[in-house]
């Protein structure tokens, strides 16, 4: 692997990682992660923007005299998980944990920052946005609040490049592909309005639970019969409620759950079906339908140019064989997509192995993302830097 010489030693970085790993905090509640990312900056002399979108930052490097920028982004969130590790830098906060890896994506991103502000002139010719956001899980969008708050007006970049630790294979392995790589992630809910009564006299009402069973069957042939066979995308009945006693049929009940799809198109088509069938249910049982289809994220869909050009920097790190750039779009999602939609860029995966890596004291669960068990593998903290520090050198080139 070509890692950057200045990460031959990271034991500096993983204490950081570890630090934050043991003090999470939840989307728009990052007020401790994001003062120690901002008092980390401004030590390595970089320019700090504080409370864009409530938490996030943004640090600012400027090199040279190009007015061509980059920007390289972070999440910092943590998840609503009870830690079931017990290891040292275990969370300190019951019902809050890292389980997905924020705390090694904000590592990488500040040791990418370190070195760099370390360079002399002659190391890139441009402007480097480091960009930490909050608030990426849970659906609560801080990507999008961050860009609603100007942050591409504040911050312009000519691109914009991310990174998550994924199981994709062996350590250091990179994945991504020229197109959609993740879904969109979206929500629905239809609320059943009938009129209660007695579960003995059942003529004597409108039953709204005989509605939701009969939508929630219906739902599940709008995919195959509105989607071509080509396009995958995915409708989940989750959630089913009515009555809180089994011998009341209630005056409402309610059938929910989830979308995903790799194309707004896709995601349009859907929607519409979907209101189209609870409509039809409800008046076939005599009771009116109320649809709630709550659109969290987008899909992400890399640009091809970006894409490339991130896979040649990939491939400068870690090899060929180490790189795969046609990875199968995963149905998980991630507000990152908001940036994509506004500005060219790639989001990649980053492979962190199987679980080996962690101490003494891990929790039973497997080594996945959003799991109780989970911890991120410090070994690729040199790795995923080297990627970013790469990254802004290539583009943003001094000139011969």
């Amino acid at each position: 692997m070509n890692i950057v010489d200045s990460f031959a030693n990271v034991a500096r970085f993983i204490d950081i990682r570890r630090d934050i790993h043991a003090h999470p905090e939840l989307g728009f509640e990052e007020h401790r992660t994001s003062e120690k990312v901002a008092s980390l900056l401004t030590e390595w002399g970089i320019e700090v923007h504080r409370g864009i979108a409530g938490t996030g930052l943004v640090g600012v490097l400027r090199k040279g005299t190009s007015k061509r920028t980059i920007g390289l982004r972070a999440d910092m969130d943590a998840l609503p998980l009870h830690e079931a590790n017990e290891f040292p830098h275990k969370s300190t906060h019951a019902g809050r944990m890292h389980a997905c890896g924020h705390d090694g994506h904000t590592t990488m991103l500040l040791a990418a920052a370190w070195h760099l502000s370390r360079q002399g002139p002659d190391d890139f010719d441009g402007t480097v946005h480091f960009i930490f956001q909050p608030a990426e899980e849970m659906g609560k969008a801080g990507a999008k609040k961050m860009i609603q708050d100007g942050l591409f007006e504040r911050f312009p970049c000519d691109a914009v490049f991310a990174l998550h630790n994924f199981p994709v294979g062996e350590v250091g392995r990179f994945a991504l592909n020229e197109g959609a790589l993740m879904a969109s992630s979206n929500t629905w809910k239809v609320t059943m309005r009938g009129r209660g009564t007695h579960a003995s006299m059942p003529h004597t009402g409108i039953d709204p639970v005989a509605a939701v069973v009969t939508l929630a069957q219906q739902l599940q042939t709008i995919v195959p019969r509105t989607i071509a066979s080509t396009e995958r995308a995915l409708l989940a009945v989750t959630q089913l409620q009515g009555s809180d006693a089994p011998n009341v049929i209630p005056d409402v009940a309610t059938v929910g759950g989830t979308v995903r799809t790799f194309s707004i198109d896709a995601l349009d088509k859907i929607e519409e079906r979907l209101r189209t069938v609870a409509k039809g249910v409800a008046e076939a049982h005599g009771c009116t339908a109320e649809v709630s289809f709550i659109r969290a994220s987008p899909p992400v869909v890399n640009h091809k140019d970006e894409a490339r050009f991130a896979a040649s920097v990939m491939r400068e790190v870690v090899g060929d064989d180490m790189v795969t750039d046609d990875w199968p779009a995963v149905m998980g999602a991630e507000d990152f997509a908001h940036m994509l939609m506004v500005r060219p860029g790639c989001y990649a995966f980053l492979g962190n192995g199987d679980g080996d890596h962690r101490l003494d004291g891990h929790g039973p669960g497997p080594c996945i993302i959003h799991n109780t068990s989970f911890d991120f593998n410090d070994e690729i903290i040199p790795i995923g830097a080297s990627y970013f520090v790469k990254l802004a050198q290539r583009w943003l080139p001094v000139a011969a």
